[in-house]
């Protein structure tokens, strides 16, 4: 597949790099232009995406592979194969081999992941954090080539491993593993010499470049070479051995560390973050701290004692443990006291010589560690001076804690590492899966395995549950379990069965939540939104903002709640994950009454109706070109409405998932008023930025809802906009059935403005259909309306939709006093009436056009596309730009149109409407023609004929087909057209009239 330029490149990398994840855009940004994103940074993303989309349909890759996912986008994986995916299933699938003994099968798993690559990992791709994983990458195919040589050394292939091990040690000469294979092949070939001499260049190699000797294993390695003592693989295994494996002296030498977790997967990040309490540096001058952080489920102590595990040869005098207990209903904590003396009598301490008191307890302890390298795993912390006592002085110890607080205090000791837990990726929690009820039921069913994972949220302690009753029940299909989880009512109850019980964990971390927080969780609970602003935790709670994100913050640091970036509008978003979802509105169902419920639903959906109804206000410069329920509106905190007043589209988008989702939860619950009415009024957004799937959702779930109570007016504001949708979408036997029911509906319920707006919707088909005498007849009767209510905005629309009947009459100067009229009338409500007099300027630029004044053309479209600039609407942009490039390919400057037109097509490419996209195709087809670029010009015109055939509007095609007859080479002139001047005295000039000056029909 052909990708763009550098930029294309990183954007689809970090895609690649997080499949199935959604990638927000300002990591997108950091990506690409890493501290000096430029202003316009944001929309060149966009660009790269429509770009990366294009390159993924012309590859023949079907299916939505890049997806729109707030707070950016996300790459499915669906039935296509990801390198990386496949590479970590192969390598998981060895290990386990390895673990079985099955040596060959986990030398083919091995060969067949490492066939996977073809030179560096994201070669050619720019960008700190891409060039950061390319590295991890490498890292980790070279660490599967050290372990795939391992097995075949096992196997006895020792010669014929020793070319390529060979070639690697020369890529790789400070490798100590890779090395030390090599040697072992050497040697054990019958090629002695060789061995020694690789030996003595890596030792040269190392004692030059670092200063120091090889590591222990490679000095034992030369020196049982010396001696042909080099021991057969049993014994080679026990000198090879953890340092915590050989036998100790209990007394001085403790290992208390729990056993090492069984099938322990992923969160490879994370141990690379704990790794760093190993690294000593001369600042350092006591010890190192780390802290593990989550809510319970989420593997904790797994990962602590894993990672100790994993460590414990750099802790040669001791590995201590202790369960603080701090979150055991059924328990006090464990005394500090009582941690001591265990602690002391594992280091050696004489029972009799142990001290009663706590203190002296505490002086004993550290001195016996004063000059000791011990690691000490504190499990289960619930506050700071609990563990006072507990923490070492000497430098070289190591204290890792776990807890579901944050122990702000542990800042005080450097260098420190805070690891807070999340959930396990996609193929980690797969990978558990697998691990617990086998490989093969993973590959019998692996959509059903990949569903378990999500509906377990991923949570390792709901993941174990789910395989383990899986595992006992071999005769359950996984489909089956995926039925049983499926039911949201029962999930919890599925996952808490036997002594692991999701629920149980969960409940602990709630009982430590402050009676606020613990209530603004469960009304949160009730809501089925998919993530939300702090305006809207302070109306569930009947607060104000600061004290709703003072609470929201306090659940993020408790982990009930997932921090889900920042909205269109700078403020933060929480999330749920699934199961805490679940479990927050179990706890609403147990503690809050009916009417306490209800009335928090109601303040949100309240609240979330002003805010879209002040939205569509501040757009139109009023309550214009809508009608309204009776719904009640709550006041939106101050600093909301401020802000909202400045930027009510950003706005809107910022909240479009929610209000999609109050739309369909109020519909519901019956609230039918509500529901059409914010329906009714994030039309604004839906029409702007092109979200068609939310714009029909929202008004087929509140027609239902009307239409179950009975609503008569809000039945036709439904239809009246569903007829909207299917006109835009170019359906128009089906609008038309929608507005006619809808006229019917409003006629019945005497709702004049309704009826009104209706009649325009009907008249703008009419025209479009050449049924000029009907649409001017229903535009002057809902003229008249408009007129008698008040509405400004549709007054000066109609106006502009009669200036363009006249336009389609011939009736040129007709339609320019109808336009000027539509300005004029846009004008009276100012700055807030921006997409009026968008529109308005926008008929005026075209009759213009039309009258050959070229000059005024340009002046007026210039104005419309700076309006639309500042509101951020793409699709406005696209028109405004596509009419100004027909301007100026009229006037004759036919580079300057290629430019403009070649920016309006970026534009249009965002918004996915194959009318506008084939319109500008069509245009920079001629305006490349009159510039001498025929190549370019029969692409663009033969694009532009697939967007219009896939669509089916005759009229465009007959167009375009008149356009690519004049491009062929029997129909082209030798001359070409006098270039036309753009002054005053030339407005009326004699440009040739093209498909580009022909007046064209509205958006």
């Amino acid at each position: 597949m052909k990708v763009g330029g550098p930029r294309h490149r990183t954007i689809l990398a970090l895609l690649l790099l997080n499949p199935e994840r959604t990638v927000s855009v300002d990591k997108l940004v950091d990506a690409v232009w890493g501290d000096q994103p430029p202003a316009t940074a944001r929309t060149q993303v966009s660009i790269c995406i429509a770009g990366l989309r294009k390159s993924i349909r012309k590859a023949g890759i079907t299916g939505e592979v890049i997806v729109t996912a707030h707070p950016g986008y996300l790459l499915r994986v669906g039935g296509h194969q990801l390198d990386n995916l496949e590479f970590s299933a192969l390598v998981s699938r060895a290990e386990h081999a390895v673990q079985e003994k099955r040596l060959a099968d986990a030398a083919r798993h091995y060969s067949d992941a490492l066939r996977l690559w073809h030179g560096p990992a994201l070669a050619g791709v720019t960008g700190a954090a891409v060039e950061d994983e390319a590295r991890r990458l490498e890292e980790l195919r070279l660490n599967t080539y050290d372990d795939a040589i391992a097995v075949e050394l096992e196997l006895g292939h020792h010669q014929r491993v020793i070319p390529e091990l060979a070639a690697t040690v020369r890529a790789h000469p400070m490798r100590e593993r890779t090395r030390h294979h090599l040697i072992t092949a050497q040697y054990r070939s019958g090629r002695r010499a060789e061995a020694l001499e690789t030996f003595r260049l890596g030792r040269r190699l190392f004692v030059s470049e670092l200063g120091l000797e090889p590591g222990p294993a490679l000095r034992e390695l030369h020196d049982a070479i010396l001696h042909d003592d080099l021991v057969p693989a049993a014994r080679d295994r026990e000198q090879a051995a953890p340092e915590h494996e050989r036998p100790r002296d209990p007394q001085a030498k403790p290992f208390e560390l729990p056993p090492d977790v069984a099938a322990f997967t992923g969160r490879t990040e994370e141990m690379t973050l704990l790794d760093a309490l190993l690294d000593r540096t001369e600042e350092v001058r006591g010890p190192t701290a780390g802290l593990i952080t989550g809510v319970g489920g989420l593997g904790k102590t797994c990962l602590a004692v894993h990672w100790a595990h994993s460590v414990a040869e750099h802790f040669p005098d001791g590995h201590l443990f202790a369960d603080l207990r701090g979150y055991d209903e059924n328990h006090e904590p464990t005394p500090v006291g009582e941690v001591l003396g265990r602690f002391l009598r594992a280091l050696g301490a004489p029972a009799d010589r142990i001290p009663v008191g706590l203190e002296e307890r505490a002086a004993l302890y550290r001195s016996i560690l004063a000059e000791r390298r011990v690691l000490v795993v504190l499990d289960n912390v619930h506050s700071y001076p609990h563990i006072v006592p507990l923490l070492p002085s000497s430098p070289g110890c190591c204290v890792l804690i776990t807890s579901r607080e944050q122990l702000a205090e542990l800042v005080a000791w450097p260098p420190r590492c805070r690891v807070q837990l999340g959930r396990l990726t996609e193929p980690e929690a797969v990978e558990l899966l697998g691990r617990i009820v086998g490989e093969r039921r993973v590959a019998d069913d692996p959509a059903s395995v990949a569903r378990v994972a999500e509906l377990c949220d991923r949570l390792p302690l709901a993941l174990r549950i789910a395989g383990a009753r899986l595992a006992a029940k071999p005769h359950w299909t996984v489909a089956r379990l995926v039925a049983l989880l499926s039911d949201e009512r029962r999930r919890l109850d599925e996952l808490s069965e036997g002594e692991s019980q999701v629920r149980a964990g969960f409940a602990l971390s709630y009982r430590c939540l402050s009676d606020e927080a613990a209530r603004l969780y469960r009304l949160l609970g009730l809501l089925e939104i998919p993530d939300f602003a702090p305006w809207l935790g302070a109306a569930a709670l009947d607060t104000d903002s600061a004290t709703a994100e003072r609470l929201l913050e306090q659940l993020v640091d408790a982990q009930f709640l997932d921090v889900a970036g920042t909205d269109a509008t700078g403020r933060p978003r929480y999330r749920f994950q699934n199961l805490l979802r679940l479990y927050a509105h179990e706890r609403a169902h147990d503690e809050e009454s009916e009417p306490q419920r209800q009335a928090a639903r109601e303040r949100v959906f309240s609240g979330a109706l002003s805010l879209a109804d002040q939205a569509h206000r501040r757009f139109y410069g009023g309550d214009f070109s809508i009608i309204h329920g009776t719904a009640v509106r709550r006041p939106l905190p101050a600093d909301v409405a401020a802000d909202l007043a400045n930027r009510p589209l950003e706005w809107l988008e910022a909240e479009r998932l929610t209000l999609s989702a109050v739309v369909e939860q109020a519909a519901e619950l019956g609230l039918d008023e509500l529901a059409w009415d914010l329906a009714m009024s994030t039309v604004v957004l839906f029409e702007t930025r092109d979200h068609t799937d939310d714009w029909r959702a929202c008004a087929e779930n509140a027609l239902v809802a009307t239409r179950a109570a009975g609503n008569v007016r809000g039945q036709g504001a439904m239809l009246h906009i569903l007829g909207a949708l299917e006109m835009r979408l170019r359906r128009f036997p089906e609008a038309e059935e929608n507005f006619a029911a809808a006229l019917a509906l409003h006629t019945r319920a005497g709702e004049r403005h309704g009826r009104a707006l209706v009649l325009r919707s009907m008249a703008m088909i009419d025209e479009m259909r050449g049924e000029l005498t009907r649409a001017m007849s229903r535009s002057t009767e809902a003229l008249e309306v408009f007129r008698a209510v008040g509405d400004l905005s549709s007054e000066a629309h109609v106006l502009n939709n009669m200036a363009q009947i006249e336009l389609d009459r011939g009736s040129v100067d007709r339609a320019a006093e109808l336009a000027r009229e539509s300005v004029r009338v846009a004008e009276v409500f100012g700055e807030g009436g921006s997409r009026s007099l968008a529109l308005a300027t926008h008929r005026l630029g075209r009759v213009l056009l039309a009258q050959g004044r070229f000059v005024r053309a340009e002046e007026a479209l210039l104005r419309m596309v700076r309006i639309v600039q500042d509101n951020s609407d793409t699709l406005g942009l696209a028109h405004g730009l596509l009419a100004l490039g027909e301007v100026r390919l009229g006037a004759g400057r036919w580079e300057q149109a290629r430019t403009t037109l070649t920016q309006a097509l970026d534009a249009a490419e965002q918004v996915s409407n194959p009318l506008v996209e084939g319109r500008i195709k069509l245009v920079l087809g001629e305006a490349c023609a009159k510039c001498g670029h025929r190549a370019r010009a029969l692409r663009h015109l033969t694009e532009a004929r697939d967007c219009f055939a896939r669509i089916d509007v005759k009229s465009w095609l007959e167009r375009v087909d008149g356009a690519l007859d004049a491009l062929r080479p029997e129909s082209a002139s030798s001359q070409p057209p006098a270039r036309v001047s753009s002054g005053d005295s030339q407005d009326r000039g004699g440009a040739t009239r093209t498909a580009a000056t022909t007046p064209t029909r509205r958006r």
